[in-house]
């Protein structure tokens, strides 16, 4: 008979294969799904895009490479639903074959055999994080450089630079707090133009512009004209209309969208916008949504827990994968309608980023403590 301090040993060296074990078929499946859904979304957006590449005539190079780039955005939106897929088939495979009975026989709780996931689940939040901060934010920079500048040729004549769109006209210089490409209005404003000699003699200060039938509507205007050898004339009025041989599509290729901006750096701008007195209640709301979407998949990941080891009760494996992926993508339709809202100022910033995981960790939470023990 061993002696009874082996026991503990023998125990710990049983959970520790134990949980290789889970954790190895988890990330096969994982790694699988992630694949799998890679290459579909690259051959829907192939064929929703090969049109505009064709028209353009772009090269076999400039093609690669855009959706090359759009690789990291993939995974950075798949990254919850792979998790919640992975986790399904893999407790549904234990189940399948009786491993989880054969578990709970050797005096293991449920809650204790799907620790593994949660851990990994947790490192895939960190790892999803550290990936919309650094890699995601440039790929897109430049997946939608090759996209206007290289396959549409549309100049970039400006840049964002310290948290400010500068751009540079034929015979001016604009500079904005920023451009909101979803309403096509400019809010910051400073326009500076020059004669022939490259002499400031007219500097435009508004509000925000707004481009409306084909023309830009600027608000709180302060125009000073600097006449050369004379004093300057200021002028101010609540509104004016300012032809611009720019339109909205010129300064979207040199505006940075939240997509192409981390969680700091857009941290960063939205202190300056509110600094300046700016509305910045838009950009809030993706800040906020990068956290909350960055732990989903630890969400995701007790959900896909919790249906899976009710099959044990309510059988039918194919079933509990059903409704699971309907669970997962429910959160990302709710999370994006909560995300309009908060846009659209109905819903404050924080919670209209964080309503669908507040939602949903409580019916993860509640269904993961009915599972059976």
């Amino acid at each position: 008979m061993a002696p009874s301090h082996c026991r503990p040993v023998a125990e710990e060296q049983i959970m520790t294969i134990l949980d290789r074990y889970i954790s190895r078929e988890f990330l096969k499946i994982f790694l699988l799904m992630m694949a799998s859904f890679a290459l579909l979304y690259l051959i829907i957006d192939f064929f929703g895009r090969i049109r505009m590449f064709l028209s353009n005539h772009a090269t076999f190079n400039q093609i690669s490479a855009h959706f090359a780039y759009g690789i990291p955005q993939i995974i950075s939106h798949t990254l919850p639903v792979a998790v919640l897929l992975s986790t399904l088939l893999t407790f549904g495979m234990l189940s399948r074959h009786h491993e989880i009975v054969a578990m709970k026989s050797n005096g293991l709780s449920l809650y204790r055999i799907s620790l593994p996931i949660f851990v990994l689940a947790g490192i895939v939040c960190i790892l999803s994080f550290l990936f919309n901060e650094f890699i995601t934010p440039l790929a897109n920079q430049k997946a939608k450089y090759i996209e206007f500048v290289e396959v549409k040729k549309q100049h970039k004549t400006g840049f964002f630079k310290q948290n400010q769109l500068w751009y540079r006209s034929r015979n001016a210089i604009y500079n904005f707090a920023f451009f909101d490409s979803t309403t096509d209005t400019l809010r910051g404003i400073t326009i500076y133009h020059f004669d022939p000699a490259f002499n400031l003699s007219v500097r435009v200060d508004a509000r925000e512009a707004s481009w409306k039938d084909g023309r830009w509507h600027f608000k709180d205007v302060l125009t000073t004209n600097l006449p050369h050898g004379t004093f300057p004339v200021i002028e101010r009025v609540p509104s004016k209309v300012i032809d611009l041989p720019e339109k909205p599509v010129d300064f979207k290729i040199v505006q940075k969208d939240t997509d192409e901006m981390g969680y700091l750096e857009l941290r960063t701008y939205i202190g300056k916008l509110i600094a300046e007195g700016h509305d910045a209640s838009r950009y809030l709301v993706d800040m906020h949504g990068k956290i909350a979407f960055s732990i989903v998949s630890l969400i995701m990941a007790v959900i896909g827990v919790s249906f899976s080891l009710r099959t044990e009760r309510s059988g039918g494996v194919a079933a509990s994968i059903g409704v699971g992926i309907v669970i997962g993508f429910s959160y990302w339709i709710f999370h994006a309608f909560t995300l309009t809202l908060g846009r659209s100022l109905t819903l404050p910033p924080l919670l209209a980023a964080w309503a669908a995981n507040i939602l949903f960790s409580i019916a993860a939470a509640v269904m993961f403590s009915r599972v059976r023990t």
